[in-house]
């Protein structure tokens, strides 16, 4: 399964964008990215949210795109005069539709989709699921449902005034803000889920042993403190020897008959408690 999965993600990239824009949208081309740069995932399709009306043939159904035509699309916001203007070329059935973020995804573990579906479902993408194929492959979508779905005409003759346009087109500016938004948090969330899940993966598994590296051993601390104290005590016999021979060179003998000269003076005396 891990060869599968790296295969898999490898055929994937290396293969042309056959959408219609045949490049990623500028609007999550940042999601799109991070996500391809996780060992975890790799996306497979994406739209960040548009705005399309679509000519179709009386007949058609919504599986069958090849039968419609696209008056208008954008990824960003729109006019109603840009709906107006696309009307104008309309001969069938005209649909004002109003499609969110949708991303689909292949994880490589089933930990991994459920990592993202929690991601998903606090960024407000409610709509989310996770299904394993036959092959082994877990795939996670990511998706909202607040789409908009308006029919504006039949046979080519339009239904609505312009003022209803003016306000679905209203409507369906909103929606892509909300949009913008729920991207922007879904954005986020995966930024701080994927670090708190390195940060655990690379968490050492015995605490002992980042005590052990942050505060050594006492018995090292000990021996180092004696080596000190041992180094002080050192210095301080020169010192006091170096002092009483100072004084025997100049002092003159003050010593009477037989009487010993060994017992030390009060100086000496003094450098002992030192």
């Amino acid at each position: 399964m891990e060869k599968s999965f790296i295969q898999w993600k490898k055929q994937c990239l290396n293969k042309l964008d056959l959408s219609k824009k045949g490049s990623v949208d500028e609007g999550i081309e940042h999601v799109v990215s991070l996500l391809n740069s996780c060992e975890e995932y790799f996306t497979t399709s994406s739209c960040s949210g548009r705005i399309i009306l679509i000519d179709g043939a009386p007949e058609s159904s919504d599986v069958q795109k090849q039968n419609c035509v696209w008056l208008f699309v954008s990824h960003q916001k729109c006019t109603s005069d840009d709906l107006m203007s696309a009307l104008a070329g309309c001969c069938g059935d005209a649909v004002l539709k109003f499609e969110p973020f949708v991303l689909h995804l292949q994880c490589r573990r089933l930990e991994d989709a459920q990592l993202m579906h929690f991601v998903s479902i606090n960024s407000g993408f409610r709509n989310s699921g996770v299904t394993v194929g036959k092959t082994g492959k877990i795939i996670m979508a990511v998706r909202s449902t607040h789409g908009l779905e308006v029919p504006l005409s039949h046979d080519g003759k339009l239904l609505v005034q312009q003022e209803y346009i003016a306000f679905l087109t209203q409507v369906a500016n909103q929606k892509m803000e909300e949009n913008r938004r729920r991207i922007h948090r879904f954005y986020q969330n995966l930024q701080s889920a994927l670090l708190t899940e390195k940060c655990q993966r690379l968490q050492i598994k015995d605490p002992l042993s980042l005590q052990q590296l942050q505060d050594p051993p006492h018995a090292e601390k000990t021996e180092k403190e004696t080596e000190e104290e041992k180094e002080k005590e050192e210095r301080k016999k020169t010192s006091v020897y170096k002092r009483r021979r100072k004084r025997e060179r100049h002092q003159p003998d003050c010593s009477h008959g037989d009487g010993d000269s060994s017992v030390p003076d009060l100086d000496d005396c003094l450098d002992l408690f030192t």
